[in-house]
């Protein structure tokens, strides 16, 4: 498809649905399992940023752009459609099935933002980022994995459902409390999805993407910190999260699931999740605060996490390679 992109079948055969196709990581992610030969229904429904104002024909238009790089126009179908609802992701996974015969990749990566500190923002706002960024991921799995169990029992490799998450969520930041809380809930349900689904040898993961997309150009420079990390957030390209997606989604990602993949350009890292590190254990009568407190001083105080957002922590100067 491209100069730099061969196909070389790791995915021939297998149907995706992509989220959030129309730009972004979405896009590299279609143009990678396209390259890798993928049938795939993109799906977007042309909105902003916000999630407003949705133009018309972008995905239809990404489709052409597809054809026109190489890819398949008869392994490519186009739905534009907000994603946000049941009867949406029922559509997509209707329409894998009709138009290429299965349904066996699932990439949740529409996302919308509307920022605002949590004493000025408006609570619809919130409740529509959970829609569209969490509420939308379970609708499309609970239409899928009925699909994909079926086709497990009959024989097919076991599908993949690969969730788009955000340091936003782990490490916080300022005026995401919807976008951070969604992507949080994200992993929950991937490491939901993980459990329920493993004797169907069907996999749940989550990658934390770094890439120059419409997020990181929305990062208003009004700061040092913030105009040295969008400037670097800008270097990086989508490609090296395509690459990590289709690692998980072909067969060489079999044995992986419910886990958390942080990508960074060249930097691809494995992230802890929410384990004990510490005890403080009740001896002979339960604890009372003034107890608890003397425990907590000595056996916590060493491992509390400092408060830092994800623009502190990965404010470092990425690696690129090419």
């Amino acid at each position: 498809m491209t100069d730099d992109l061969q196909s070389d079948g790791l995915l021939a055969g297998r149907v995706a649905i992509i989220t959030g196709a129309g730009r972004g990581i979405g896009f590299a992610v279609a143009e990678r399992f396209a390259a890798l030969g993928a049938s795939l229904v993109l799906v977007d429904d042309g909105s902003g940023i916000d999630g407003r104002d949705p133009e018309k024909g972008l995905i239809e238009q990404q489709r052409e752009a597809l054809i026109a790089k190489g890819a398949d126009g008869a392994r490519l179908a186009a739905l534009e459609i907000d994603i946000a609802s049941p009867e949406a992701a029922a559509r997509a996974v209707d329409l894998a099935i009709t138009q290429f015969g299965a349904v066996d990749i699932v990439v949740n990566n529409a996302a919308i933002l509307r920022d605002a500190m949590i004493f000025k923002g408006d609570p619809a706002d919130f409740d529509r980022v959970l829609q569209v960024n969490l509420s939308a991921a379970y609708y499309l799995a609970h239409a899928a994995t009925p699909k994909m169990r079926e086709q497990a029992k009959a024989g097919r490799p076991g599908g993949r459902l690969i969730n788009m998450v955000s340091s936003a969520a782990f490490y916080g930041n300022f005026g995401v409390s919807a976008y951070a809380s969604a992507k949080a809930g994200l992993l929950g349900l991937t490491r939901v999805q993980a459990l329920e689904l493993e004797r169907a040898g069907i996999t749940a993961n989550a990658i934390m993407p770094f890439a120059a997309t419409r997020v990181t150009e929305s990062l208003p420079p009004v700061t040092d910190l913030l105009k040295e990390y969008r400037a670097r957030a800008l270097q990086l390209p989508a490609q090296p999260v395509a690459v990590a997606c289709a690692w998980l989604a072909s067969d060489l990602g079999a044995g992986i699931s419910g886990q958390l993949i942080g990508v960074r350009g060249g930097d691809v890292f494995l992230m802890s999740q929410p384990r004990p590190i510490a005890h403080a254990i009740a001896q002979d009568q339960p604890w009372d605060e003034q107890g608890l407190a003397s425990a907590a001083a000595t056996n916590f105080s060493e491992h509390y996490f400092a408060i830092q957002s994800d623009l502190d922590a990965f404010n470092t100067d990425p690696i690129i390679q090419g």
